[in-house]
């Protein structure tokens, strides 16, 4: 059986919703007591099954409809078909009326709802209507103001473009301030470790192997080791791990764009601007700053300045998500190997790789637990934690918290990451921090080391382990 893990604090949130439409459906006067939350989060990330699970407990009347990118007419007959299938109570005067405009069925949507209980209306895919559909911001928005809110439920707007969704609620839309904002992530690492019983060391390679998506999580056996995962889902040409990053590329890309092309030079390892024309195939600086503006814009690539006390133009380009990273380093470039059945040699791969690959991967998941953990006791609050370094990379410094980024008022804490998992970190590595810190600045800033096999050296102002940066990740 399923076991529906983490997303306790969605789950919260959810569940204040609907209370607050409860709450105020029951009070006397309320003119207003519907409540409207705008859910977003990037492909497979599983927002439609927090949404299902949600509507699973909440044991209310609901209506969960999926936008399927067809035309307005497509649409709204799916719409009606959504609305046959719901557990709303007159839903079979929406089949009588057999509405033929979207601003006719919004309007009888309002008059099926329940008047004296709560109900949940959930419109998935959100993005696709605002394509495809004229005018369907400022549809939603008169239907939200004049019909909808008067009653008490609770409006779900889901979507997977994460740009789409931000603008739905910019202030120069219709529906402005209509709705509260929700963020649904992966799952993260404490999340990983529970659900599939791994020491805190392995759920951070689980995390950037799978990137907390819950398909590919589901198809990891509980208790196994990553080499056995990925063994096996090397051996299935349809595993999740496979082809999950594939569709929904697909989906954000048609074949034919440029940014799937940028992306992949990313995802190979290159990281600024010139190596990543070159490894594009040489192409023009102005396409590659449409397609990596594009590519930023949809939240799939990360472009990161260093923190330092000085302005600094040395840009650094990332995949942002673990999971995509990973496939476009040992799996898209060997998919043909892996078609033919010999996923052993791609695992070889990986295996020689995993070292170096993993040690640079591991750092943006370091510094945002880092950010969590703080301030602790040994280290203060740090609104901005990055890293620096220079043109040449001939100064690197992993971790620097610093009061704002990119150009610091004050930095509070310089740091390195050691992530190798039988060498600690040392009196070799501290000198090699001491003297990239004196490249930075003259102050004795607080030096701090992130290592996965402990530290065997002292002069630190703290220290933190696996264990320690799962903490970050559990619920408080």
């Amino acid at each position: 059986m399923y076991r529906f893990i983490g997303r306790g604090r969605e789950l919260r949130i959810l569940d204040h919703a609907l209370r607050e439409v409860r709450e105020a459906g029951a009070g006397a006067g309320a003119a207003q007591p519907g409540q409207c939350l705008l859910m977003r989060g990037r492909r497979r990330v599983g927002k439609s099954t927090l949404v299902e699970e949600f509507l699973r407990r909440a044991e209310v009347p609901q209506l969960f409809f999926t936008a399927g990118g067809g035309s307005a007419e497509d649409e709204l007959a799916e719409l009606l078909d959504a609305v046959a299938t719901s557990t709303l109570p007159d839903k079979a005067v929406f089949a009588e009326e057999a509405p033929t405009q979207w601003n006719a069925a919004f309007r009888l949507l309002a008059e099926i709802l329940p008047d004296d209980s709560p109900s949940v209306v959930v419109i998935d895919e959100v993005p696709y209507l605002m394509e495809r559909i004229d005018a369907f911001e400022g549809m939603l928005q008169r239907a939200w103001d004049r019909l909808l809110s008067r009653k008490p439920v609770l409006l779900l707007l889901v979507g997977s473009d994460l740009s789409m969704m931000e603008a739905l609620n910019s202030y120069d839309r219709p529906f402005h301030q209509r709705g509260r904002e929700m963020v649904v992530g992966p799952l993260n690492p404490a999340d990983l470790s529970e659900m599939l019983e791994l020491e805190p060391a392995a759920a951070f390679d689980a995390a950037l192997i799978t990137g907390g998506l819950p398909l590919i999580c589901r198809e990891w056996p509980v208790g196994a080791s990553m080499w056995e995962f990925l063994g096996a889902a090397l051996e299935n040409p349809i595993s999740a791990l496979l082809v999950s990053a594939e569709r929904s590329l697909a989906a954000e890309f048609p074949p034919q764009a440029m940014g799937r092309e940028v992306l992949r030079a990313i995802g190979t390892g290159e990281r600024t601007f010139t190596n990543i024309a070159r490894a594009a195939g040489g192409i023009a600086h102005s396409t590659l700053a449409r397609a990596a503006d594009l590519l930023i814009d949809k939240r799939v690539v990360a472009a990161e300045l260093p923190i330092a006390l000085h302005p600094s133009k040395e840009r650094r380009y990332r995949v942002a998500d673990p999971y995509l990273r990973f496939w476009l380093a040992f799996l898209d470039p060997y998919m043909a190997e892996i078609e033919r059945m010999r996923g052993d040699l791609t695992l070889a791969r990986v295996r020689e790789q995993w070292p170096s690959w993993r040690g640079r991967a591991v750092e943006p998941l370091i510094r945002e637990s880092l950010a969590r953990i703080l301030p602790d006791g040994m280290l203060p609050a740090a609104p901005a934690v990055g890293g620096y370094w220079t043109r040449s990379n001939d100064v690197e410094i992993d971790l620097v918290g610093a009061d704002r980024q990119p150009v610091a008022k004050e930095l509070l804490f310089l740091g390195s990451i050691k992530w190798l998992e039988t060498s600690p970190f040392d009196a070799h590595d501290l000198a090699a921090l001491h003297k990239h810190r004196a490249a930075l600045t003259d102050d004795p800033i607080p030096l701090v080391a992130v290592s996965r096999s402990g530290v065997s050296c002292a002069g630190l102002q703290a220290t933190y382990g696996p264990d320690e940066l799962l903490g970050a990740w559990r619920a408080r």
